[in-house]
């Protein structure tokens, strides 16, 4: 088959074609497309098409694209100085922010906050931290949840394909506890029980160093925790001795309606772990906790060359003020409120629609076959998703069964832009539905 001349290839073909044969295949796309431009919560392409984001970088974006207080800080940062690695040389930026994150955590007593560079890093360090502090190996996650991509968090992760698949060994001592799911018929009663099946088939709750959830899962499918979950945890941390971690990673910065999703359920963990869209596209991560707990490894036991970066910390910091002068958790629960509503009057129209989820601005829904509850239905949901795209809209796709379309827009989008891309969104349903 001969090849198509590179003249008559969109220039987002072209640069497909250069990434194909320039970066492994294991990095996976989405959508084959290439951002020009990004502002608010609209993205151009090189080919010049303009996008509404509903996908915010994987929850990244909460402040949208460029916010002009974020750029502004970052630019002063940037004439003043980039880089000293913090355990170098201190800047006052990661003091400021750690004190603002500290007063923003839940629990009444004193915390401290170490500063890291991804989402996957907070993990690993707050594992460190809750095993240096108990002198315990074991770990219990929950099936479905998603953690990262190192060696550490692949195992903690209860979802096999893709992100463990082929990298084994991982690191032992880490078991998975059932995750509730009122569509599939797990109550939190059969979450902890399966949690005292571990402490009884695998490994004794003194050996236990953490328990790791996620308030609202983000790769498994945005099944909430409920609440009653999270607090019966914190009453068997506390019988066992065992650190209680919530992974906030996409859920943290307002994400939920809250500045942390784990403030609706009233309980305080141990340990806190955010990152994405605490900086608004700048890397940076944390872990937030008990000072006593934070305090566990010694000097030297806790940093990394880039982590905490002063580009991190002043877009951090900016992202701080931009959610108190906006107003933004308020904003989160009305733009929340208002897509759930159109999400279940979407519901009502397809019987592929089978459940609308999540917490505050943090929503999906789940589609089946024909509303065949035992059906999940990954081509539909890929349909939906390339076909929204076709029409101008960013969406995202999760699950463990590949049938969830999550929506992450930004929460500085006007109403308007976010009725249309709704509007986008149903408009796809009833295309691919019809078929």
């Amino acid at each position: 088959m001969n090849a198509i001349p590179s003249n008559a290839l969109t220039r987002n073909q072209q640069l497909m074609q250069r990434r194909n044969a320039a970066i492994p295949r294991g990095v996976g796309h989405v959508h084959e497309l290439f951002i020009q431009d990004g502002d608010n919560a609209t993205v151009t392409d090189v080919d010049g098409k303009r996008y509404i984001d509903f996908a915010g970088g994987i929850a990244v974006l909460n402040t949208g694209h460029r916010h002009p207080k974020i750029m502004a800080a970052v630019q002063k940062q940037l004439e003043q100085f980039t880089h000293t690695c913090f355990q170098v040389m201190a800047y006052e930026s990661y003091v400021e922010l750690a004190e603002r994150i500290n007063a923003r955590a839940p629990g009444d007593f004193a915390k401290k906050t170490l500063f890291l560079t991804t989402g996957a890093e907070a993990i690993e360090n707050a594992v460190k931290i809750a095993r240096a502090h108990t002198k315990r190996p074991g770990i219990i996650a929950f099936a479905g949840g998603y953690h990262g991509r190192t060696s550490l968090t692949m195992a903690l992760t209860g979802k096999v394909a893709p992100y463990k698949a082929g990298f084994g060994p991982f690191p032992g001592s880490i078991f998975h506890a059932r995750f509730p799911s009122e569509l599939r018929g797990v109550t939190v009663a059969d979450a902890l029980e399966s949690i005292e099946q571990i402490f009884k088939c695998d490994i004794e709750p003194t050996q236990v160093a953490a328990i790791i959830i996620e308030p609202v899962q983000g790769e498994g499918g945005f099944n909430v925790a409920p609440p009653e979950l999270l607090q019966a945890l914190r009453r068997l941390c506390d019988t066992h001795g065992i650190i209680l971690i919530a992974d906030e990673v996409q859920t943290g910065a307002g994400r939920t309606g809250t500045w942390f999703a784990v403030e609706q359920a009233g309980v305080a963990p141990d340990l806190i772990t955010m990152a994405k869209s605490m900086a608004g596209g700048f890397p940076i991560s944390a872990v937030v906790g008990r000072a006593d707990i934070m305090d566990a490894p010694g000097p030297g036991g806790l940093g990394g060359t880039y982590a905490g970066s002063p580009l991190g910390c002043a877009a951090a910091l900016a992202v701080m003020d931009v959610f108190e002068e906006e107003k933004l958790l308020e904003r989160c629960q009305k733009v929340g409120a208002h897509m759930r509503q159109r999400l279940q009057d979407m519901a009502q129209q397809h019987r592929q629609i089978q459940d609308v989820r999540g917490l505050g601005a943090m929503l999906a829904i789940e589609l089946f076959t024909d509303g065949d509850r035992s059906k999940p239905d990954a081509v539909l949901t890929k349909a939906v998703v390339t076909g929204a795209a076709e029409r101008g809209l960013v969406l995202l796709s999760c699950g463990t069964y590949g049938n969830v379309i999550r929506i992450l827009v930004p929460l500085t989008a006007p109403d308007a832009l976010i009725d249309e891309g709704l509007d986008i969104l149903q408009a796809t349903l009833a295309a691919a539905t019809a078929r």
